[in-house]
């Protein structure tokens, strides 16, 4: 099955608070926000959101495309797409911009304060399905990019009639409530967290049974409580996996669908593609980094049954990595 994962391919510089943001925000005064927060340590990561979900689903055995803009500092992270097997051949390099940045602190308790510089990324919008020879995919992802190439690539999915996954994330407040009527009805897969799927709510004026109808598949993440899939025919909540330990949470959600992609992709059930999903999730929550967990597929699918029971459907993916090569 071929997937093109279109998105942001950033740096992240990720950094830690060791205190809660609550603290030190005083609601009466939110008009005038002016807030710094000393942090203790600050590491750089290859990220975004293309490569974090195709580096899951590469792990899983599949062969992924990343289609996206960087700028003349990216050498070295090609160099480490390739070396883990990922291809670099759709990811087009805009000269004398710079690779797009993640900054983003995080709290004790896990909240998240983060700011993103858009640099090559913006350039995304020029590069469309057709001009790289894509139109034959299978699935496209349409994950946080630019907002305009999120639009294009999905009315593009639509006018080639490409089945895509919308995952609009971080883009959610950017993105208007026309933008998000216009893009999301007629997705294959439409993924989002729960706070996400509200905002998505309130700026489009629909209710959850509306939404259900304008696309095939929606897919909720709730953290902790684990995730929902919805169909047209059934709702099936997924568990989590959980964590031998809890070290950052950055990535997470692209982990998840990574798994999930990549999963389905060899035809795995609902339950059985979220719970691939959440165990991703797991991998990416027990190390700092979005992609430096690391698993061959038999400690994952050695995993997965002491967690959610034996599957031997599992060895589905087995068999697509051999085909992958």
């Amino acid at each position: 099955m071929s997937i093109v994962v279109t998105g942001s391919i950033a740096y992240d510089y990720l950094m830690n608070f060791p205190g809660r943001f609550t603290e030190h925000i005083l609601p009466e005064k939110l008009e005038r926000l002016s807030v710094s927060f000393l942090v203790d340590d600050m590491v750089r990561h290859r990220g975004g959101v293309a490569p974090n979900i195709a580096y899951s689903m590469r792990l899983l055995g599949g062969d992924p495309i990343i289609l996206g803009t960087v700028g003349q500092d990216f050498g070295d992270y090609r160099r480490w797409l390739e070396e883990n097997g990922l291809r670099t051949d759709h990811i087009v390099e805009i000269p004398h911009k710079f690779t797009a940045s993640f900054f983003v602190s995080t709290d004790q308790d896990q909240n998240q304060i983060a700011n993103f510089y858009t640099g090559a990324m913006a350039d995304a919008k020029h590069v469309t399905l057709a001009s790289r020879d894509l139109t034959d995919a299978d699935l496209v992802i349409v994950s946080p990019n630019d907002p305009q190439a999120m639009l294009n690539y999905a009315e593009e999915a639509r006018e080639l009639n490409i089945p895509y996954a919308y995952d609009p994330s971080q883009q959610t407040a950017r993105l208007s409530g026309e933008e998000l009527r216009r893009s999301i009805p007629g997705a294959a897969y439409l993924t989002v967290n729960e706070y996400e799927l509200a905002m998505i709510q309130e700026k489009t004026g629909w209710d959850l049974d509306t939404i259900r109808a304008s696309v095939e598949v929606l897919i909720v993440t709730e953290g902790d409580k684990g995730s929902v899939v919805f169909t047209r025919e059934e709702v099936v909540r997924i568990p989590t996996a959980p964590p031998e330990r809890i070290v950052e949470p950055t990535g997470a959600g692209d982990a998840y669908r990574g798994g999930f992609f990549a999963a389905r992709s060899v035809d795995l059930p609902w339950e059985v593609s979220g719970r691939v999903g959440a165990l991703c999730s797991t991998y990416v929550l027990e190390q700092v980094g979005t992609s430096n967990h690391r698993f061959t597929l038999d400690e994952f699918i050695q995993r997965y049954q002491a967690t959610f029971g034996p599957e031997p459907r599992l060895a589905r993916l087995a068999q697509a990595e051999s085909l992958a090569g």
